[in-house]
């Protein structure tokens, strides 16, 4: 799980700084940027620990895809929420993949190292957490415009704030996409139409 390579309560001075990138760090598996990408399967990124991973490991699984922040007004309620559903369906193939943003409100402002110590010590997250991105702008990672162009918003494709949600079926289509505002424990009943749970 997420935070078993972490020791509790490490101060940060001892965790190894990786250098955060943006859009470099995420690429089409099929290294050509001009194929049009289907589904989220077509997308490697870097974790927090700057590993890359193909998200096609995850056919078969239902995803949530969320950008989070540690200083947000709504970190608390989501993170507990988040965790509370991945706990319940993680064993029946339920995946919640969550990509660190600073872009509103600068409420992400540590580095992979700060913000693993945040998810794991004072949220105790066992859910992946991976390189902080860009989710608006020029310097968007490729996942996002992807999610974004599947499933736009009420006001247009761009992210609004923190903790936006995108649900994404078992063939990597994204179905669903859910305000910041949106309790990750009022879509559970979503999450289970997905994973075929009566």
């Amino acid at each position: 799980r997420f935070c078993s390579w972490i020791k509790p309560r490490v101060p940060p001075q001892d965790f190894v700084i990786f250098r955060v990138g943006f859009s470099a760090n995420f690429t089409a598996t099929t290294g050509s940027s001009s194929k049009q990408s289907s589904s989220v399967y077509d997308f490697t990124v870097k974790d927090i620990r700057g590993n890359d991973v193909d998200l096609s490991i995850y056919k078969g699984k239902v995803l949530l895809i969320v950008n989070v922040a540690s200083q947000c007004g709504l970190t608390n309620s989501n993170y507990n929420e988040l965790n509370e559903v991945y706990t319940k369906y993680k064993d029946q193939g339920l995946e919640i993949l969550a990509f660190p943003c600073n872009q509103f409100g600068e409420q992400e402002p540590g580095d992979n190292a700060q913000i693993a110590e945040v998810a794991c010590t004072r949220f105790k997250a066992e859910f992946p957490i991976f390189d902080k991105v860009e989710v608006n702008g020029s310097n968007a990672a490729p996942i996002y415009k992807f999610l974004k162009s599947s499933k736009g918003g009420l006001l247009g494709d761009g992210i609004k704030w923190n903790f936006t949600k995108f649900l994404v079926d078992k063939d990597g289509n994204v179905v669903e996409r859910y305000a910041p505002t949106t309790s990750p424990l009022s879509i559970e009943k979503n999450v289970k139409k997905l994973l075929g749970i009566a």
